[in-house]
């Protein structure tokens, strides 16, 4: 049953997201409008768009939160392998959405202060000699990835021993 409503729902995003799809429900709301002078702008005529939105609201609800489910998956696990495959990242990082909210705070709290670090780190260069701070922003992207490797080696050949297995790019 499970794999019958994943092709269902596929499906159905599919068709409901496109333009096609779109375009029919305004001509339905159209045949409706136009068909309440028939039906003397009766109960039933109102209960019938008013029947018809709500099963489909309701069965879009469904829909949408099964689509939102398998992009935020397939999102977090590209986002788990570029942190695995990236040498200086931090691994503990891979599977974060799955922490209780203290320790995503907590996370949270580090790398901001991470970040106030750099941004002052920046000002600083900037303020010391803001020609050296140009000159980086204009180093390739190979120069930085050499410089990144270099990094990384200095780091583990002064501590050879921290557990964290990176593999070769």
């Amino acid at each position: 049953m499970r794999r019958s409503f994943e092709r269902g729902a596929k499906a159905a995003s599919r068709f409901t997201g496109h333009p096609l799809c779109f375009g029919l429900a305004v001509l339905v709301v159209l045949v409706w409008v136009v068909s309440g002078p028939i039906f003397g702008f009766s109960d039933t005529w109102q209960l019938v768009i008013n029947t018809g939105t709500t099963i489909v609201t309701f069965l879009m609800v469904f829909l949408i939160q099964n689509s939102q489910n398998r992009d935020a998956a397939a999102v977090q696990i590209k986002l788990d392998e570029l942190i695995r495959a990236t040498r200086a990242a931090e691994n503990a990082l891979l599977d974060l959405e799955e922490l209780d909210e203290d320790s995503l705070e907590r996370f949270r709290k580090r790398y901001e202060d991470l970040a106030c670090k750099a941004r002052d780190e920046a000002k600083r260069r900037r303020d010391d000699g803001g020609d050296e701070v140009e000159a980086e922003l204009e180093r390739t992207d190979d120069e930085l990835r050499a410089e990144l490797d270099r990094r990384d080696e200095e780091r583990r050949s002064k501590d050879p021993g921290d557990g964290k297995a990176r593999p070769k790019r």
